[in-house]
């Protein structure tokens, strides 16, 4: 992060944030989805139950209302018809046999039974009156069903229904029965329709037996022990619907449905993946919809952060022109944002105080230049006259402390002479006269000028130019320009190295002059800083060479002054150059 520029990071924590909100709304959206479908399938399972144990019900309330119509024929409106009579109606009933395969009978007053459609040995004359169902019905005469009643020897399933048979006058007379055998004559419908996968059991909690398993002629099965089919386990702890999972691991969303009638309890279960299938399909259209919208907010993020930042890259480069330019007096734009507009005034501010500093600093070193120029003047030349013998013959340690104060105000007098011309050439007040120059004389001038300085660093000095090169210059700027780069490159050189001084016809018009030396070069870190006033490569240590870091900057001035211009680069040894425009026998002009 801390390498990123503003935009990036806005663009990431934005951006960052737009993914994380729609992951977190794609996971609840997911989460939402499956509890959803969970429970369309839970209530399409418990109507499904619902409809199985109505349609049992149905048929139950079928066979007590047709037992319940045949009872209210076995009175003369005050008692039982008498027993051929009733034996007859039996006989008469094919309807109500094919409802009650397991036999027709006919009870008195004291529930023993009397007539019965299918002999089974002693059956007639017997008293039900201890049975629980008898006793219900004889309470509340109105038309009942047992529960399922398992046969002691057989083992099978009964069901016994009971409808009151009254007189007139509302006394009761006896009862009409009929039984069916679960294991022949099935009560659950054979047309229910269920899902792929869904399975369907009835269960009966109190003989615990599992009715839907029945099978014809064979003894009702027992329900499975605890622990052995988590389903059940789980539909008769009297959770009505939920999630379980089986032995195998598979996962089931299951309902129940009790009838009381028969304390029957209708179990329906489906596979998870009826609900988690749907939701993943769902889930699947909504990530997609959810990374095509999320694909623009990100575009749109991208756009708005670059306008946002676009002004501060504005500022930014702006800056960076004005820290290269001192000269340069832009001011940035108030425009924009609070922030922005704020750091555009502080900077604008900071860029003022910066030229009222500039401005008094060159008033000051212009104005102590005046006033030690004068005065140095007179001292160099009276150590001059000592020098010189004029005022008699000087003792040689004398001669030898004089020659050094002259040379030391030589060159104090050298960096007020480059002060002054470089606050003129800044403010625009320093002439130059231009002329037509041979160019390989001015070379060789300067070349011949700085053999002294060449002999004591041990460095030969070669000078080339093609032929019959002219510029417009001022000579004696030329030679101030030539001189800088020639000692500059003297000083830099490895002892016995050459130093050459060339010149070449670049393009049409200009002719560039190129002092190269064998020297390591400046270092890249410093190259942005290489033509500021007082400025050195290696200031501070002790490889700095003598000087005031006011040669490179003067000549810059002094190139445009002419202009022309100044630069630098490095290949196999340093090479500084200074293109000025070709002659062309223009004449004199005076800037």
């Amino acid at each position: 992060m801390r390498t990123l520029s503003l935009n990036a990071r806005v663009v990431l924590i934005t951006s960052s944030s737009i993914v994380i909100s729609v992951a977190l709304i794609l996971f609840i959206a997911y989460d939402r989805l499956v509890r959803d479908f969970e429970q369309v399938l839970t209530e399409r399972q418990a109507l499904q139950t619902s409809a199985v144990a109505s349609r049992v019900n149905e048929e139950l309330t079928i066979r007590l209302n047709a037992l319940s119509a045949f009872a209210s024929v076995l009175t003369d409106g005050g008692n039982l018809l008498p027993l051929p009579q009733l034996q007859t109606m039996l006989g008469r009933q094919p309807t109500l046999e094919r409802l009650f395969g397991g036999g027709l009978l006919i009870f008195d007053g004291q529930n023993v039974a009397v007539a019965e459609n299918r002999f089974i040995p002693n059956r007639l004359g017997t008293s039900y009156a201890d049975r629980p169902h008898f006793k219900r019905a004889m309470q509340a005469r109105t038309p009942i069903v047992s529960r399922p009643i398992i046969g002691r020897t057989t083992g099978l399933p009964l069901l016994s229904f009971l409808a009151p048979i009254e007189s007139d006058d509302g006394d009761l007379l006896g009862l009409a029965g009929g039984t069916i055998n679960l294991a022949e004559v099935g009560l659950l419908p054979e047309d229910i329709k269920t899902d792929e996968g869904t399975i369907l059991k009835v269960l009966d909690t109190g003989n615990f037996i599992q009715v839907d398993a029945m099978q014809k002629g064979q003894p009702a099965p027992d329900l499975p022990n605890p622990g052995e089919d988590p389903l059940i386990d789980a539909a008769l702890s009297g959770i009505s619907f939920g999630v379980v999972t089986d032995l195998s691991g598979q996962q089931w969303v299951y309902t129940t449905q009790h009838l009381d009638r028969l304390g029957w309890l209708f179990l329906s279960a489906a596979p998870y993946e009826q609900a988690i299938e749907p939701a993943r399909a769902s889930f699947r259209s909504f990530l997609w919809i959810s990374i095509l919208a999320m694909l623009p907010l990100l575009l749109i993020t991208y756009v708005v952060s670059s306008a946002a930042t676009r002004q501060l890259g504005g500022m930014t480069q702006k800056i960076t022109r004005m820290a290269a330019d001192s000269s340069s007096a832009q001011r940035l734009t108030t425009k924009g944002p609070a922030e922005t507009r704020n750091l555009a005034k502080a900077f604008n501010t900071l860029m003022e105080e910066r030229e009222a500093l500039d401005l008094l600093k060159n008033q000051f070193v212009s104005n102590v230049s005046h006033e030690l120029r004068t005065p140095l003047t007179s001292i160099n030349g009276a150590l001059k006259l000592l020098q010189s013998g004029s005022t008699g013959e000087l003792p040689p340690k004398a001669s030898t402390m004089v020659e050094l104060a002259l040379r030391n105000g030589q060159q104090l007098q050298s960096l007020i002479t480059d002060l002054l011309d470089f606050e003129k050439a800044v403010a625009g007040k320093l002439s130059v006269q231009m002329h037509n120059i041979d160019v390989i004389d001015a070379i060789e001038a300067a070349c011949a000028g700085n053999q002294p300085m060449a002999r004591h660093y041990s460095v030969r000095i070669v000078a080339e130019s093609d032929n019959s090169l002219s510029v417009f210059a001022d000579p004696a700027r030329l030679r101030q320009v030539l001189d800088n780069f020639i000692s500059n490159a003297i000083k830099h050189s490895p002892v016995g190295s050459t130093v050459t001084v060339r010149a070449t016809s670049t393009v049409s018009g200009v002719v560039r002059i190129t002092v190269s030396d064998q020297g390591p070069g400046v270092p890249e870190h410093f190259l942005p800083q290489l033509f500021q006033r007082f400025a050195q490569a290696e200031a501070g240590s002790n490889r700095a060479k003598a000087g005031t870091g006011l040669g490179l900057a003067i000549c810059w001035e002094l190139a445009h002054l002419m202009s022309g211009k100044v630069g630098y680069d490095y290949s196999d040894g340093a090479h500084f150059w200074l293109e000025l425009p070709e002659s062309d026998h223009q004449g004199e002009e005076h800037l």
